[in-house]
């Protein structure tokens, strides 16, 4: 039996793990367009000189050659022919007998002017970004960032390292809007703007200035130009699928997959960003273990609609938030702040929601778990502890123990 697996990220080297795991003799291929394994959680650590690029890989050097599995690194997938079982790459044709595709996600550059063509402008998704961007930024003086998300954050973190000082245009009003709060947001924004950060909230990109094939100044909506040297766009990710059109298939904006992670076509699976149903890493690992477990006749499911933990860490202050971020009409917020650490956790019926803890994440497995099984704390809240639960734990019964 021959395994194909297009991409060397999280649910791709999980995949390869398991099936190795699996099946002793089986044959695994592993195709990437990437030249090197690395984490995306760690790439402004690259930039800025804080890791070489063998300490932010996340397996061990010797990782193909103790699993007996083929890398073909570099290599673009160009087109899928499912009837014949053969990719078309750039590296020549590779059959198959069971398929994975986990190819992840790229930057979204948008139509805006020059942005899609301009030889200054950056996503930060690979290695290759990375590179790109910390050579560009030894020249650069004037940088522009274009999202205040994670990733518009990891750069403008990376670039201070560097002694620069970016401006952050984000449409939102406030840092972060996908991972945390107001309050919780607004602690970060603050660190960043202390260390030399400068931000523009509640502005669009309107237009570019270009000099050659250079854009020389951002124009926003409210009729401020922005000089710039460089700019990263931070502002979006979809899946990397370009070479589905004529599989057959199944797919919108992600591939279509069921539980198993099985798409529409016998033999071909999905995992991790490519599927749309979450772009966390421990999530993307654990779809490569269940479609890797399925290809081998194995039966496992993936039953983790419930996403697990964003965790943001700059400049020394940690936040951890799960689960919803703000309240449904009828739900209850209870909100502790003692001196640095804020809590903050979202409750139904007396059922937490969500979470969001500030300056002290040592609980947040605990609070993952009462979310995530829906389990029924008692005021106050925040007295809630592993101690309390330890019952349920061990016996898989919801009744709350108050101590």
């Amino acid at each position: 039996m021959k395994h194909v697996i297009i991409g060397a990220g999280a649910a791709g080297i999980a995949a390869a793990a398991t099936l190795r795991q699996s099946k002793a003799d089986d044959e695994i291929v592993l195709i990437s367009s990437d030249n090197d394994v690395h984490s995306r959680c760690m790439l402004h650590n690259y930039i800025s000189g804080e890791r070489t690029k063998g300490e932010i890989r996340f397996i061990g050097e010797d990782f193909f050659q103790e699993n007996r599995i083929i890398w073909k690194k570099g290599i673009n997938v160009l087109r899928i022919d499912t009837q014949a079982k053969v990719l078309r790459t750039s590296g020549g044709d590779e059959s198959y007998d069971k398929l994975l595709i986990a190819t992840g996600s790229e930057s979204v550059i948008p139509p805006v002017g020059a942005l899609r063509n301009a030889g200054n402008v950056y996503g930060l998704r690979h290695l290759a970004d990375a590179e790109a961007i910390r050579e560009k930024a030894q020249q650069a003086e004037r940088i522009v960032i274009i999202g205040a998300g994670l990733v518009g954050l990891d750069a403008a973190y990376a670039l201070l390292a560097l002694g620069k000082k970016p401006v952050i245009v984000e449409m939102e009003k406030r840092v972060l809007p996908l991972n945390l709060d107001e309050r919780s947001a607004a602690a970060y924004q603050k660190l960043f703007e202390d260390h030399g950060c400068i931000f523009r909230l509640g502005c669009k990109v309107k237009d570019t200035i270009s000099t050659g094939t250079q854009i020389s100044a951002i124009s926003l909506e409210g009729g401020e130009t922005l000089l710039c040297d460089m700019v990263i766009v931070a502002a979006g990710v979809r899946p990397a699928i370009p070479f589905l059109e004529g599989s057959g298939i199944e797919y919108s904006r992600a591939i279509t997959v069921d539980e198993r992670m099985r798409t529409s076509v016998a033999d071909v699976y999905a995992a991790g960003d490519v599927t749309g149903l979450s772009g966390i890493w421990p999530n993307a690992s654990e779809m490569g273990e269940v479609a890797a477990k399925n290809m081998t006749g194995q039966d496992a499911v993936y039953d983790d609609s419930f996403s697990l933990k964003n965790i943001v860490h700059f400049f020394g202050l940690a936040t951890m938030s799960s689960g919803v971020l703000y309240p449904a009409e009828g739900d209850s917020v209870v909100i502790r702040e003692i001196g640095k650490h804020y809590n903050k956790w979202i409750l139904r019926d007396g059922v937490v929601q969500g979470v969001i803890l500030q300056g002290d994440v040592s609980y947040s497995g605990f609070w993952q778990y009462l979310i995530k099984n829906r389990i029924k704390v008692k005021e106050p809240v925040w007295k809630a502890s592993y101690a309390d639960y330890f019952s349920v734990l061990e016996s898989g019964e919801y009744t709350y123990a108050a101590s």
